[in-house]
């Protein structure tokens, strides 16, 4: 490991101009993957910072146990169960980061001999017990010295680093065993940087700049200790790029990368609501109703088992996506002599006569643009989502300080869904922290970048 400290510290802590990695930082990430004991299928997060591998670590344990176990009894899990959920999503993001199988894969571990000294926890209290050994990867500690994401005082930067161990794996079916034998080690102190710098070394470290717009910005901010958005899109896509809209674009003659397929899990921010950043169609419409929230500080989940909300786009879904890929800009516009295009991309009928016919009913003032609003009611009337007026969702804040008692929760209500294109209220995080049971919520598809339910429907 020694060989590729340098290359990885660098790309995930930057380089700092003196005195290194801030240790209140360090400590700050250096806990594991830890249920709560409250809310089995939650995983705690201690202070700020690691939420950036939290949160979508979360997110597809949320997939995996919603939607492919019964769902009466999501919220309740073994420990043996919840060994299984966490390893087979770590691997299932592991896998999702490989380039190429045929390199196979990485896990850095501790290496033997190494490592922090372990802490117990029980019901009410988190205690430091020194012990001379860390835990013998894949056995099983009693029961009362269960390892905790408490990192151990005399563990440092430096420490860290030197104690580290890659492990190359060749097969997918190698690599869920030993994740499966490494649970422990995940638990455990520093287990959520043993598992990032798993998947930076099994998606390559070249590959990872390659995608990276600004390869200058660290996946972990040295300062502030958040994670950067080309981490949170490794861990969700498999790729680091730095940007959430559709595909690569061009600005001043260099091309940004993008998200290039729909995703199992879906990313919104309430960065899009103050128009800092265009959120697509592959992270707003996932493959599962599942969202990473974005705040300016801090993510956290949110979700539903109503999979109607991210079902196959409609035609008039699509065709507002087709429309403002020629309003990059979000103008809710596009010139008119843009219209021919976009009518050929919809296979609309295009021949020009019909398109200077349509295009003096959507602009009889001959202003020369054609509006977004208009141009779906000429194409697409009355088109019903198929989305209910109302179902349940729940909002996963992984902070302990966050939630009421200093318990994590899975947060429920029931969204009624009123939305319509006038003012904006709330954004959505505000909406899914609310206690009340029912409520109505006016919402417009700029002001939350949602999927489906979000968009579309019109009271």
């Amino acid at each position: 490991m020694s060989d590729l400290n340098k290359e990885v510290v660098d790309l995930v802590w930057g380089r700092p101009s003196s005195g290194g990695v801030s240790a209140s930082i360090f400590r700050r990430w250096a806990q594991g993957f830890v249920f709560c004991e409250n809310e089995h299928t939650a995983l705690e997060q201690f202070e700020g910072g690691p939420c950036a591998v939290l949160a979508p670590v979360q997110a597809f344990i949320l997939k995996n146990i919603v939607f492919n176990r019964d769902s009466s009894n999501w919220r309740q899990m073994t420990e043996e169960e919840q060994k299984t959920a966490l390893c087979s999503t770590l691997s299932e993001i592991l896998e999702s980061a490989c380039s190429r199988p045929s390199t196979g894969f990485c896990l850095v571990t501790w290496a033997k001999g190494q490592g922090p000294h372990t802490s117990t926890h029980n019901n009410t209290q988190a205690q430091s017990q020194p012990q001379d050994m860390p835990v013998p990867e894949g056995s099983q500690p009693p029961p009362e010295q269960q390892p905790t994401a408490l990192a151990a005082e005399d563990l440092g930067f430096e420490q860290f680093h030197s104690a580290l161990h890659k492990r190359n794996i060749m097969s997918v079916s190698s690599l869920r065993e030993e994740v499966l034998s490494l649970y422990h080690t995940w638990r455990g102190c520093c287990g959520v940087l043993l598992f990032l710098y798993s998947v930076i070394l099994t998606k390559g470290i070249e590959n990872i700049k390659n995608e990276i717009q600004d390869t200058m910005e660290p996946l972990i901010d040295p300062v502030h200790g958040h994670g950067s958005q080309s981490l949170v899109n490794l861990l969700v896509t498999g790729h680091a790029v730095s940007n959430v809209w559709d595909g690569d674009r061009e600005c001043s003659g260099m091309k940004l990368h993008g998200i290039h397929e729909q995703a199992s899990v879906g990313f919104l921010t309430l960065m899009e609501s103050l128009r800092y950043c265009k959120v697509g169609t592959f992270l707003k419409s996932p493959k599962f109703p599942i969202w990473i929230l974005g705040s300016e500080t801090h993510l956290s989940v949110f979700f539903a088992k109503e999979m109607s909300l991210v079902g196959p786009e409609s035609p008039s879904e699509q065709a507002r996506r087709v429309f403002q890929s020629f309003d990059p800009e979000d103008n809710g516009f596009i010139p008119d002599s843009l219209l021919e295009d976009v009518m050929k991309a919809l296979d609309l009928v295009s021949e020009p006569e019909y398109v200077s016919l349509v295009k003096s009913k959507l602009d009889p003032e001959n202003l020369g643009i054609i509006l977004l609003g208009p141009f779906l009611l000429e194409f697409f009337p009355d088109q019903d989502s198929g989305i209910p007026d109302s179902f349940p969702v729940y909002h996963y804040n992984g902070l302990k300080q966050s939630n009421h008692n200093e318990r994590v929760r899975h947060s429920f209500t029931c969204m009624l869904l009123i939305v319509t294109d006038g003012d904006s209220l709330s954004p959505l995080p505000a909406c899914c922290s609310s206690s009340v049971p029912v409520m109505t919520h006016k919402l417009t598809h700029t002001q939350i970048g949602g999927g489906r339910a979000f968009q579309n429907k019109k009271r």
